[in-house]
């Protein structure tokens, strides 16, 4: 797939691990859509990546019409839709009971699965159906690629992350089977499992935390760059050969219990 010539989605593309694939791909020359919720900053994404080749759609993952309405107003200016990237997610911690024994609040859980499992299949499945309905690529013969992100903690889940780490662990369980569902139509699935990436949210702990994270990392002993995650991802699209894996990007790291 050459990304110089290709439309994409990108879920969550207004900040950290979306932000930084939009802006690879873009400077690949991509055509990229933004699907977030925050409209403030995507009004300063588009500007900042050029309003003629990038356009932000205000959309909640979990919401069906909401992810309906933003795909067809993506073919509509950019005539169709070729990869999509689901970034979108959340990273919730809480204990399944807390000091005082109580069990943790239902709805936090619920959530983290909504939004980083039920939205990424939602997204997923209705930009399947679009890529489905066009024409495959001349020299590979793909219609599209669609790029889930899970996390390690999907392996390897530490204390408090029971939420978190079922969402992600869903992700990758979904990755073979979901990439055998659309095989037949020439649309390709994988799946990245970055580690301890040096996003805003994580760049905004305390720095004892994340030196303490960077730490951990067997090599190159530091937080993961954004800009490594989107380099993998453009990769993913490059290389046709690639279908139904789960890479993790995270310097050999196996998280501890905590």
């Amino acid at each position: 797939m050459d990304v110089t010539s290709i439309t994409a989605i990108v879920t969550g593309g207004c900040s950290g691990l979306g932000l930084a694939t939009a802006t690879a791909l873009r400077e690949a020359g991509a055509r990229v859509a933004l699907f977030d919720l925050n409209e403030e900053a995507g009004t300063t994404r588009v500007n900042d990546l050029g309003s003629d080749d990038t356009l932000f759609c205000k959309v909640d993952v979990r919401d069906e019409t909401q992810v309906k309405q933003a795909i067809d107003e993506v073919v509509q200016k950019f005539g169709d839709v070729r990869l999509c990237i689901n970034c979108a997610g959340i990273a919730p911690a809480s204990r399944i009971l807390n000091r005082d024994g109580k069990a943790t609040p239902l709805d936090g859980f619920q959530s983290a699965i909504d939004i980083n499992l039920v939205g990424t299949f939602n997204v997923a499945r209705l930009v399947a159906q679009t890529m489905a309905a066009q024409q495959p690529l001349e020299q590979t013969g793909e219609r599209g690629l669609i790029i889930n992100t899970a996390s390690i903690a999907g392996y390897e889940g530490q204390i408090g992350q029971c939420a978190y780490a079922a969402s992600k662990g869903g992700i990758i369980s979904m990755t073979l089977p979901m990439a055998r569902d659309l095989s037949a139509l020439g649309i390709r699935v994988n799946t990245i499992a970055p580690g301890v990436m040096g996003t805003p949210m994580l760049l905004g702990m305390p720095e004892h935390v994340q030196d303490a994270l960077s730490a951990n990392v067997p090599f190159p002993k530091r937080l993961g760059l954004p800009e490594e995650f989107a380099a993998l991802a453009v990769h993913m699209a490059t290389n046709s050969y690639m279908n139904g894996e789960t890479v993790r990007l995270d310097g050999a790291l196996r998280m501890a219990p905590k």
